[in-house]
């Protein structure tokens, strides 16, 4: 029989009652530091006073009107990320997977009202995610992510990872967009270099195509700055932004430049939840914390001392672990041991990390953890692969 909630996952053995700043903490007491932040959703962390207090305060006023209205908590958001980015303007969404549906459609519109509709094609990476909607699969590509789910939607190209010459042999007259992550998130940790950023804005301009970023999981800070594309120096035509935007609460984005952006004007998009007046107060309260300057300085600080006690852990233990990739606090380990073996042993010893392709676990804390905190972390690491080291000297005995 079925269970009542539809069995798309295979969901771990835990069932967290309350969260504290960077802990879970479980009905029966235990406490588990979380590294996963639900992955890369809890950017401060949980129960967040500013946010609790941002949340209650608008719980008591009002919760949804709809964009058949003016949303007071939706413009303060909006200025606030134009006034912080490259974007003229703002589409709020309440998922990653429904922005990348928004970025989609604004590509193709903008050279449909151009005079060149037959412009729809998007060039996407082997490795990227974009979410679950038809959109987001055809954008990935990946046969874990389509089979069993055609026709896929037309229009999408996909090259490999990091290869230029591929990437410069797939553009036609027909390209409208390439879309990518700045790094990668479930494909691995990739980070993409600054030069290859660079260069990829570059062949943009050069062949009048857009950049769509997907920032989702590596934007609001995540790398050490506002949003990774930042690090390059560069700026997109269109970026995707949720999970840590809203600090936990659904909400997501869609930043565009006005020209990118020209093509959506009234009633070629919508959204009954996107944007709403609870969610946009919450996001306003995140975006207060992780803007400041002196928040990300201290995310590139407590990156480094992470990174530096991650690479001493990969050396201790050279049969469980490989290499540490990443950048800023989202950071991935390359392991030898299996990933998913690496994660269960995490949760005998009370820390939450997430796999993701290539063999990685990926460490997404919250923005907030403590140096305290970090070194409890790795200590817990080191533990589940003690564990994992003598579970296969038992095997091998």
């Amino acid at each position: 029989m079925i269970p009542s909630v539809l069995p798309t996952y295979n969901r771990a053995p835990l069932s967290f009652a309350k969260g504290e700043g960077s802990w879970l903490i479980e009905d029966d007491g235990r406490r588990f530091l979380d590294l996963g932040s639900g992955i890369a959703v809890n950017a401060l962390g949980h129960a967040h006073p500013a946010l609790v207090a941002a949340l209650t305060e608008q719980a008591g006023k009002l919760w949804h009107t709809s964009n058949l209205y003016q949303i007071p908590q939706q413009q303060a958001l909006a200025d606030k990320l134009v006034a912080a980015t490259f974007a003229d303007t703002v589409f709020f969404t309440n998922s990653g997977t429904e922005s990348c549906e928004l970025a989609v459609k604004m590509a193709r519109k903008y050279f449909h009202e151009k005079g060149q509709p037959e412009r729809v094609e998007i060039i996407g990476f082997e490795g990227s995610f974009h979410g679950r909607s038809s959109a987001g699969i055809a954008a990935a590509g990946s046969e874990k992510m389509t089979k069993g789910f055609g026709p896929l939607l037309p229009g999408f190209r996909h090259v490999a990872w990091d290869d230029p010459e591929a990437l410069k042999a797939a553009i036609t007259d027909d390209t409208a967009a390439i879309l990518i992550e700045p790094v990668q998130g479930e494909g691995g940790i990739r980070p993409l270099s600054d030069q290859a950023l660079r260069d990829l804005r570059a062949l943009c301009d050069e062949r009048d195509i857009l950049l769509i970023l997907d920032e989702v999981q590596c934007g609001m800070g995540r790398t050490g700055k506002l949003f990774a594309h930042e690090w390059a120096g560069i700026t997109p035509d269109i970026m995707m932004v949720a999970k840590g935007i809203g600090g936990g609460f659904p909400l997501g984005a869609v930043l565009a430049t006005e020209e990118a952006a020209s093509g959506m004007t009234a009633g070629t998009h919508g959204s009954t939840y996107g944007g709403n007046p609870l969610g946009c107060a919450v996001g306003n309260a995140v975006m207060d914390h992780v803007a400041d300057p002196a928040f990300l300085e201290e995310v590139n600080r407590k990156a480094g001392l992470f990174r530096q006690k991650l690479e001493g852990l990969v050396a201790s233990h050279p049969e469980v672990f490989e290499a540490v990739r990443g950048s800023g606090l989202m950071l991935g380990v390359k392991c030898k041991a299996l990933n998913a073996d690496v994660v269960k042993a995490g949760y005998d010893a009370e820390v939450i990390t997430v796999p993701a392709a290539d063999n990685v676990i990926r460490l997404l804390p919250p923005l907030t953890i403590s140096e305290e905190e970090i070194t409890e972390a790795v200590n817990r690491l080191d533990a589940a692969a003690t564990e994992i080291e003598l579970t296969v000297a038992k095997q091998t005995a």
